[in-house]
């Protein structure tokens, strides 16, 4: 039975009613134009014929107990009609009751005696067009493995022939052929992992030092200075979503423009679109706010888990000038990448544990929201596909993650690359953050703001910003960005 990563074992202690440690994601695609009227119900046959999803995700999470005291992968029935879910909004659905739908669905925690998944079908929805809500255990799937599971089910190709879901539930070939080991082989490989642990902590500490005397330019002193804000309140259970669509050219534009990386932009506009939303209810922190950035690192071809690690990074919530909110991220992240890349994997996991141990701590005995703070909030940046997908000849228009919170953590921004936008998924507390879609307006309002300031225009037409409703928008033609 294979055991959890020790990252991945810290995401199932962390799990509590409130704060259910699960991640997801919404699919809006456009239905072929001569799709028959009950395309979404063939589809939901098609889901429910086989296991939808490859090992080890046919199996149940066990543990920690006095018998698997490191959780373990196990074996249970599959149930393709518990795990694969059907939902229909009034025709015609709108964005409005999309979204109350699906953060409805993203509030409630998976029932770990199943594998540790759900996938639900929602037809109905305005514009010719249907969605699909997934959701995975943290425990399971970092957001880059989930993006990769999910990339199995589509095609470049619209007229693609295959079933994409034909070998999902068939392990790889060297799979069938690995060979049970002995108890003293089992010990062995395990002394291995300790032995790669201890070797790790000396170049931790090096790397720890090295980050200490960075001064406000490093991730390790950041956390000091982290200020408490309007973000930082215990939560309650229920969860809402924000979303926007950002153009990948001229987010593009303004990283060629200014030589940062397009993590960099995004980051500066998240901390542009904060500072708007803080200012309009009068909560303004004197610091600026930090950021929890995590790092996916290299990952072998098939592997689930979290393979990640993280720094820290100013916002720039205290100044108006956008160029220079970005000029302050970019300094921060620069830095702590390369603080990163000196670490080998096992030093990198160690450093992502620390960072995780207060956060566990807190959860646990309830007291996180009266610790003093880590960061403000967590901004992750991935990468699905850089040209248009398909699922059995439907378009997919757009991917809107969601994520986890951490009591006394209100809010995550999870943003997600796909052909030629960014799209963007605000997943806030519903009772602690208030008119959550705004963020949401105010991000794609931040990114003209950055242009402006750089001097960089664009051939495209502002796009209508979205309702504060809290639902999804259909992302719609833009023209590339271009530098003056």
């Amino acid at each position: 039975m294979p055991k959890l990563g020790a990252v991945d074992t810290t995401f199932l202690y962390m799990e509590t009613t409130r704060t259910p440690m699960h991640i997801g994601v919404l699919l809006t695609f456009h239905l072929p134009h001569d799709a028959p009227a009950g395309f979404p119900r063939e589809l939901l046959a098609k889901m429910r014929r086989k296991v939808l999803l490859p090992p080890p995700m046919d199996c149940a999470i066990v543990g920690p107990s006095l018998r698997h005291p490191v959780p373990v992968w196990v074996p249970v029935h599959y149930d393709p009609e518990y795990h694969v879910r059907h939902s229909a909004l009034p025709q015609p659905g709108s964005e409005r009751e999309l979204g109350e739908l699906v953060a409805r669905l993203h509030s409630y925690p998976l029932d770990l005696r199943h594998p540790p998944w759900e996938c639900h079908l929602i037809e109905g929805l305005e514009g010719h067009r249907f969605a699909i809500y997934f959701k995975v255990h943290h425990s399971a799937a970092d957001g880059m493995a989930m993006l990769k599971l999910l990339h199995r089910w589509l095609s470049a190709d619209p007229h693609d022939p295959r079933d994409p879901f034909a070998d999902l539930s068939t392990p790889p070939a060297d799979a069938h052929a690995a060979r049970v080991l002995n108890t003293r082989e089992r010990w062995a490989v395990q002394r291995e992992k300790a032995r790669k642990q201890l070797r790790a902590v000396p170049l931790l500490a090096k790397a720890l030092w090295e980050m200490s005397k960075g001064g406000r330019g490093s991730g390790m002193r950041a956390p000091f200075e982290t200020p408490r804000s309007i973000l930082n309140v215990p939560i309650s259970q229920h969860r809402r979503l924000g979303t926007q669509v950002l153009s990948l050219a001229r987010v593009k534009a303004v990283a060629r423009a200014t030589d940062c990386s397009i993590n960099d932009v995004v980051i500066a506009l998240c901390g542009g679109a904060l500072r708007r939303y803080l200012i309009e209810h009068k909560a303004l922190p004197r610091h600026t706010l930090l950021a929890s950035v995590p790092v996916g690192l290299a990952r072998a071809e098939g592997t689930t888990g979290n393979v990640v690690a993280g720094f820290v990074c100013p916002l720039g919530t205290r100044t108006a000038d956008p160029a220079q909110r970005l000029r302050e991220v970019h300094r921060v992240t620069a830095l702590s990448k390369t603080e990163i890349n000196t670490l080998t994997p096992a030093a990198a996991t160690q450093l992502t544990l620390m960072g995780l141990s207060p956060l566990i701590l807190g959860q646990i005995t309830g007291t996180l929201p009266k610790l003093p703070l880590l960061f403000n909030v967590t901004i992750s940046n991935l990468v699905v596909s850089k040209v248009p997908l398909y699922l059995f000849g439907a378009e997919l228009e757009a991917m809107y993650p969601m994520s986890i919170l951490f009591d006394g953590y209100a809010l995550n921004i999870t943003l997600v690359g796909y052909a030629d936008s960014i799209a963007v998924g605000f997943t806030g507390c519903r009772d602690a953050l208030p008119h959550l879609q705004r963020l949401a307006v105010y991000l794609g309002e931040a990114l003209p703001e950055l242009e402006s300031a750089l001097g960089i225009g664009h051939r495209a037409r502002r796009r209508k910003t979205p309702t504060a409703h809290g639902g999804p928008r259909k992302p719609t033609t833009r023209a590339k960005a271009t530098p003056r």
